[in-house]
């Protein structure tokens, strides 16, 4: 990223004790290596547009759509633009606890330097890897001022740069750790833990960081581990579990949606509409109207039946 700050526009998508999601576009022309940075956190950043070159010692690197590229806290670095485009990307910075997390898994190393999890400069961005940074930014960015399902993008950002590092150490060679993984039967006990839990509060904003303290996990553990035991990622398996609670509501009640999005969990009416749209094919309303007409029917039929009874 280049040091020319008028040609610089940073923006916070998004904040928790997780990770952080920035945006950045920098809008400078072809030039030179400029000033001297320096790197405030371990961070990486997928491309959305444009090249830059970033130089380092005598190395250079060019970092395009096609790249990750990784900043070492306190590494040194100077930018220059082999073009007039510019350039556009997404910076994912994660506590430090959660990063070496996951890096513990594909380097045995990393509790001897952990102030440094990775010691490459660029890895591969697969088009799958592309596309789900796409779709994470779309919703990031497309909330239209309602509340952030801070639980499933803690998850996906987990998830997303796990995969962002694998490809990376994978294309370093780098051997996996060896260290001592639980019993299945522990990973079930601890999905049965939080199984309970999410039900139990399947109306509360529920958090990553919370449920994983609950199993006595990390969160990228936990939902690791959650989703090999159930085959579903945990955002979604709560989801399902509001949505599906949502249906006998819908059928058997006249409490308002706005209410019922809100007691079931979901930020908003349109948050709960447009989740209840993508599962089920067709709105909330829609539903409840047609259960309605249904009990109409079946109330119908009933007392038909009633009078033929009678007048035998």
């Amino acid at each position: 990223m280049p040091a020319a700050r008028d040609f610089l526009e940073f923006r916070t998508l998004y904040s928790s004790p997780i990770a952080t999601v920035s945006n950045y576009c920098c809008y400078a022309h072809r030039s030179g290596p400029g000033e001297e940075e320096s790197a405030a956190a371990n961070m990486i950043v997928l491309m959305r547009r444009g090249v830059f070159s970033k130089h380092f010692g005598r190395k250079k690197i060019t970092a395009d759509v096609n790249q990750a590229v990784f900043f070492a806290k306190d590494s040194v670095y100077r930018v220059s633009h082999p073009v007039d485009c510019g350039d556009c990307g997404t910076i994912f910075t994660l506590s430090p606890w959660n990063l070496n997390d996951i890096v513990r898994g594909l380097d045995p190393s990393i509790d001897e330097h952990p102030d440094r999890p990775f010691h490459f400069v660029t890895g591969p961005c697969h088009p799958k890897i592309f596309w789900r940074h796409r779709l994470l930014l779309q919703r990031l960015e497309g909330s239209n001022g309602d509340p952030i399902d801070q639980f499933w993008v803690d998850v996906s950002t987990l998830q997303l740069i796990a995969d962002v590092l694998e490809s990376a150490f994978n294309r370093q060679g780098s051997p996996r750790t060896t260290h001592r993984i639980t019993t299945d039967t522990d990973h079930a006990e601890k999905t049965e833990v939080a199984k309970e839990f999410l039900a139990a509060r399947t109306s509360e904003r529920i958090t990553l960081d919370e449920i994983a303290r609950e199993v006595g996990a990390s969160p990228f553990n936990f939902a690791r581990m959650f989703r090999r035991q159930t085959g579903l990622p945990v955002h979604r398996y709560l989801t399902l579990l509001r949505l599906r609670a949502s249906l006998e509501q819908l059928a058997e009640s006249d409490v308002d949606l706005s209410i019922l999005a809100l007691h079931l969990g979901f930020s908003s009416h349109s948050h709960f509409t447009d989740v209840f749209r993508r599962e089920f094919g067709e709105t909330p309303s829609n539903f409840r109207r047609k259960a309605s007409l249904k009990s109409i029917r079946e109330i119908g039929r009933n007392l038909i039946a009633r009078r033929s009874s009678r007048d035998r």
